[in-house]
């Protein structure tokens, strides 16, 4: 297999890749990524490399760790395959949820301190957006989205309080769709999506409603954090979650970004843009191979390919 820029695309992973252990290994290696983690821990004012590394599990799941981990990682990788690959320019990069942060420094729009400090900002907000309106997230298996926008239509109507909805937050590939609110309506939904014939209805372990209205408590403390970032245009186009088209403007980097907190990742039709467009290998900077996996159900022919630890590297100079 031969790497083609054109023909490539670079993905970032968010929330739900993360593991204790991730960048491990990669900074043992390769003086680069430890560089990365070594500034994270200065930036940040407390070592979460040794979070990531050593756990606990618990901690690392929060996501005011989460978040700033998850693009840590998939930095010091990004790092990493521009010196093994010097030169080597991708046509298009995405990111899913937080991850379009990871994709938007890939893009040189954001510098590293300055994406991690909007990225730790954003997993703050949302966690206390989470404690202002508890909620939760369900993955919904075998259902596709406009049975399931019905179904989250009917089940915040049947819930009928002000801050009782539910909705579609993650359209991850075919039969595989993510939704989330409040309690109440999300338990409905779950409901409603068996008796509809999902094959599987599955809460997650989550205590926010990601990706919905019920994020909204700290929009406009966001949306300061995201207008006080000194965004550049990207040098590579980034493709949107909300809309799933290239971004070729600081401006569409901004808007996006705020509209995010509430609105659905479009990551199928963001996949299926970029294939249209003539991309037949995906690499996958980070933490895990989550999004690897989703492109199989996407498109079949199209490539993925983990890019997170020295094994990795290892395979693909070998191809």
């Amino acid at each position: 297999m031969e790497l083609i820029p054109q023909q490539t695309a670079f993905l970032f992973p968010g929330q739900g890749s993360q593991q204790v252990g991730m960048g491990r290994e990669l900074s043992k290696t390769y003086s680069v990524a430890k560089d990365i983690f070594t500034s994270a821990d200065e930036l940040l004012g407390f070592p979460i490399s040794r979070l990531c590394w050593d756990g606990p599990e618990a901690d690392l799941n929060d996501t005011i760790n989460t978040q700033p981990a998850l693009l840590i990682h998939s930095v010091a990788s990004l790092m990493v395959f521009r010196e093994v690959f010097p030169g080597f320019s991708p046509t298009f990069l995405a990111g899913h949820s937080m991850g379009e942060i990871s994709a938007i420094f890939a893009a040189g729009s954001l510098s590293f301190p300055e994406a991690l400090k909007l990225v730790r900002r954003r997993g703050e907000l949302m966690r206390q957006s989470g404690e202002i309106a508890p909620g939760g997230m369900a993955a919904i298996l075998g259902l596709d989205i406009p049975t399931l926008d019905k179904i989250c239509a009917e089940a915040t109507i049947f819930a009928g309080e002000k801050d009782e909805i539910v909705q579609v937050a993650n359209d991850n590939c075919p039969g595989q769709v993510v939704i989330s609110g409040s309690r109440a309506a999300l338990n409905q939904a779950i409901i409603l999506a068996q008796s509809a014939g999902a094959r599987r209805a599955i809460l997650l372990a989550v205590s926010i409603a990601a990706h919905s209205p019920l994020m909204s408590y700290t929009q406009d403390e966001f949306n300061l954090a995201v207008n006080s970032a000194p965004l550049l245009d990207p040098s590579i186009p980034v493709i949107s979650n909300v809309a799933a088209q290239p971004m070729l403007h600081s401006d569409e980097i901004r808007t996006d970004l705020q509209a995010q907190l509430t609105h659905r990742v479009r990551w199928t039709e963001s996949i299926e843009y970029m294939i249209r467009r003539g991309v037949t290998t995906f690499l996958e900077f980070g933490s895990g191979s989550v999004l690897t996996g989703l492109l199989k159900r996407i498109n079949t022919q199209a490539q993925g390919i983990p890019i997170g630890s020295p094994q990795d590297f290892e395979k693909l100079i070998a191809v």
